[in-house]
């Protein structure tokens, strides 16, 4: 054999195996060129995972204030450089170590693969696919694990109590110390700082506020929430919150029980009552996905053992919520009717970046006001078990809210 026709079969040798591993060798980089690109822009606990079936990313945004953005952000990043060339696409949202939803892109062989991909043809689901007990595996980057925030929540109370003045207010500066322990768990500890206070010596120094351990957990479609620690409203004990979602995600159902004792806070000791307060709330809710609209109806049982039965509507937009109320509460004056307003605002700046394991700094997610129009001072109250979570913040991973955020961010 002479050497020309000897070189010609190392050559065609050569370009077959070019050809072969070419492309599992650009599938590869591309989704670790993904997984670099959303670190870069402050996403945590990134990964990337390739199955027969789909390509999985799991992200978790801590570094944009507003949901949606942020995972629009992402989704424009992964169509840039980390879409598959022959199969469907899929990112799971973390919150904390625990998933949330997916969003998933259908491979239109038609289209030539991801050439025409757009945020509008990404699909938000609760359901995290087959593909996730293998990506779940997969090794993330950027832990979030034990990094320290430090939030400051700031708190604006008011009421018209008195017939001397139209409104007094209780205006506070709530530092808050948040660590992620491990998945699903989250320590809190606050300090509440009275900046005005026209409600009484109860308000009148330094205290603690939330001091707070709380696991998530998702099993299948079932989200649960518990929660042991010190709450606002002067309460303490412990509190198990549950959340079931539908196939159809404008439906859900959700149910929460508690126990709780009274908990003061006097000169720099902690004085707490006996648990011997038994409150719960169950009840369901739809989103009307046309103006990102919640309707929730809910019975409840509130701290003096009344029951009462609570209506709210609630529209989100990108920056704020605003709503509605109406009750109806055993014991309580006006025949046991009341209702009013409340609306949240998220507080600027709308993106932080972490550096390593260096402490943040940065005001909470947003500040809201609940008005009693009925002016009920004693029955129909209860308490939040958790400082970062209001309603204002129940659209955070909602899929048809995300849905609406990547078409019109």
């Amino acid at each position: 054999m002479n050497k020309g026709l000897k070189f010609s079969i190392k050559a065609a040798l050569l370009l077959l195996l070019f050809v072969i591993a070419f492309p599992t060798k650009g599938w590869s980089q591309t989704g670790e060129m993904a997984v670099e690109e959303l670190i870069k822009m402050g996403f945590e606990n990134v990964s990337c995972t390739d199955t027969d079936d789909e390509r999985v990313y799991v992200v978790q945004n801590t570094a944009y204030r507003l949901q949606g953005v942020g995972m629009a952000n992402a989704v424009d990043v992964i169509q840039r450089v980390g879409m598959p060339e022959d199969r469907d696409c899929r990112i799971v949202v973390l919150d904390n170590n625990v998933p949330q939803y997916s969003l998933l892109y259908h491979w239109k062989t038609e289209d030539g693969g991801d050439a025409d991909v757009s945020r509008a043809d990404w699909e938000p689901t609760y359901d995290l696919g087959d593909s996730w007990k293998i990506a779940s595996k997969t090794k993330k980057k950027n832990r979030s694990l034990y990094k320290v925030d430090l939030v400051v929540y700031p708190k604006l109370n008011f009421r018209n109590y008195t017939i001397f003045k139209i409104y007094t207010f209780l205006i506070t500066l709530n530092p808050t110390i948040e660590v992620s322990l491990w998945d699903g768990m989250k320590f809190m500890g606050q300090i509440i700082v009275p900046i005005k206070n026209e409600y009484g010596p109860d308000y009148d120094k330094v205290q603690q506020g939330y001091i707070t351990l709380s696991q998530d957990l998702r099993i299948k479609d079932l989200f649960l929430t518990a929660t042991v620690g010190t709450f606002n409203n002067f309460r303490w004990g412990g509190d198990l919150q549950a959340r079931y979602v539908f196939k159809d995600p404008r439906f859900m159902l959700d149910g929460e029980i508690a126990y709780t004792g009274m908990s003061h806070f006097v000169n720099w000791r902690w004085k707490r009552g006996d648990l011997k307060r038994l409150t719960w709330s169950v009840g369901g809710s739809f989103f009307w996905p046309q103006y990102n609209v919640k309707f929730d109806l809910h019975l409840q049982q509130y701290l003096l053992h009344e029951k009462g039965v609570r209506l709210s509507m609630t529209r989100y937009f990108r920056h704020a919520a605003i709503g509605f109320y109406a009750m109806k509460v055993q014991h309580a004056g006006n025949h046991g009717f009341n209702g009013g307003f409340q609306f949240t605002v998220n507080l600027p700046p709308y993106k932080y970046k972490r550096h390593g394991y260096v402490p943040r700094v940065l005001p909470s997610q947003n500040m809201g006001i609940v008005y009693n129009a009925g002016n009920e001072r004693t029955y129909g109250k209860s308490f939040a078990p958790r400082a970062d979570r209001n309603f204002g913040t129940e659209s955070n991973f909602n899929p048809i809210f995300i849905k609406s955020e990547l078409l019109n961010y």
